[in-house]
């Protein structure tokens, strides 16, 4: 996974990035009508229920544009809110509030989102020892704001990008001419490079399990489009050897039955490519 001083610099080309698509050369709309030294007072008006994310990240980018204005949160991420709940209220120069105001709503909205179904997924998981994960499935440019809502939902990151894990999936099997080879090989390369890289290896079928448990060096197991009983039945070949992990079209219908299964491990894509936004407001006081 990546450091947290990676993580964080994610964040901060996030916000520079989104003010500079959004504010341009300047909030004209504001600037036509607010005078410059206006002050104002607004809240994060919630119109909606589910988990709360993006508390954190809304105080980054108030700071950012304007490191005058004054937030007093009410609710933190991660907390359950409903219709009419205040989550924070910001203070300062108006124009800063309403430059600041879109790039905090649609991150606020989406991450509330992807925390509110990666809690489901994580009580519908409750006393199996299975742990729900996400996945590279996520909007381009603003990865590490999905897989924060993914945390703050109570679930896990998978790796963050191609550079923080390996991951061999059928294509690489396919295009290295084999499992065997395609494990031998990375693990190669990664001592040639001193490379501490973990390895996922994807297995499709029962017979592939086998053979990558012939080869040491593995980290975890993507068991991937398996049915119940074949789940159970790799999850009994693999034992204690290495971990395991289900992925493939997993639904909160499924995920349960997997879970049963006795896997370590549940992906799912849809934590942030298949949510609806949370209804969030911030108005004017």
């Amino acid at each position: 996974m990546i450091s947290e001083k990676q993580f964080n610099k994610e964040i901060d080309l996030i916000i520079t990035n989104a003010i500079r698509e959004d504010v341009g050369d300047g909030d004209h709309s504001s600037l036509a009508c607010i005078p410059e030294d206006a002050m104002g007072t607004a809240k994060l008006l919630v119109k909606d229920e589910g988990i709360i994310a993006g508390i954190e990240f809304a105080k980054q980018v108030f700071h950012y544009v304007d490191p005058g204005l004054q937030i007093d949160v009410k609710i933190e991420d991660g907390s359950p809110v409903k219709y009419g709940d205040v989550c924070f209220y910001v203070k300062g120069l108006s124009q800063s509030i309403l430059k600041s105001e879109r790039l905090v709503l649609n991150a606020m909205q989406r991450m509330s989102a992807i925390a509110t179904k990666t809690n489901a997924y994580v009580k519908l998981l409750e006393g199996t020892g299975t742990k729900i994960l996400d996945t590279r499935k996520t909007t381009p440019g603003i990865r590490a704001l999905e897989k924060w809502a993914v945390k703050i939902g109570g679930g896990e990151n998978h790796r963050f990008a191609l550079y923080d894990m390996v991951m061999l999936k059928d294509n690489h099997i396919d295009f290295c001419g084999g499992i065997t080879k395609a494990i031998e090989t990375t693990k190669q390369y990664l001592k040639e490079n001193s490379l501490g890289l973990k390895i996922i290896v994807e297995a499709r079928n029962l017979s592939e399990i086998e053979e990558i448990l012939k080869t040491e060096g593995v980290y975890r197991i993507l068991i991937d489009n398996f049915n119940y009983e074949d789940t159970r039945k790799a999850v009994q070949l693999i034992g204690d050897k290495c971990l395991t992990e289900s992925s493939g079209g997993i639904t909160l219908d499924t995920a349960r039955k997997y879970a049963e299964c006795g896997v370590d491990f549940i992906s799912s894509g849809a934590l942030t490519h298949s949510v609806y936004n949370m209804d969030l407001s911030l108005k004017a006081v």
